[in-house]
């Protein structure tokens, strides 16, 4: 049987199961950075001046927090539980900064159902290419209903 697209028909909460996981890759570009800088005005010198960005405590520029946190709402979206679910918070704590050329791995799993208000929590974890960790935290999600 062919896998369930979840990007059209997203899980239910019965569908879903603890450990239950999905992921994303995305390469992070000076592009993305840029883009983002536009959409959310955030033109921080850490992520848009090469210059000044050389003198901080990662010697080059690095990609906004929250573009790295918004890949974790693409899985959410897309693939667990996918198409229909409501994003009703996120937790999250940036551990490496994410620089241009980095390759992101967005990881969510199932932690926790709760039936009686229709939520899942989610433990959400980004990596880098060489396998480091940088960003954790937890969403909470309502999935569809059936």
């Amino acid at each position: 049987m062919m896998p369930r697209d979840t990007s059209i028909d997203g899980l239910t909460l019965d569908e879903m199961d603890i450990g239950d996981k999905a992921y994303i890759q995305k390469t992070v570009t000076e592009h993305d950075i840029y883009t983002f800088a536009g959409v959310t005005g955030d033109f921080n010198v850490a992520h848009v001046n090469e210059e000044i960005a050389k003198k901080n405590m990662f010697g080059q520029r690095i990609a906004h927090g929250a573009l790295t946190s918004g890949l974790i709402s693409a899985v959410l979206g897309m693939k667990l539980p996918g198409a229909g679910c409501l994003y009703i918070s996120q937790t999250s704590k940036f551990i490496r900064p994410v620089k241009i050329g980095d390759t992101i791995k967005a990881e969510a799993e199932v932690i926790k159902k709760i039936p009686e208000k229709n939520r899942v929590i989610i433990k959400t974890t980004c990596t880098n290419q060489n396998g480091d960790v940088v960003l954790i935290g937890e969403a909470e999600i309502m999935p569809r209903k059936k």
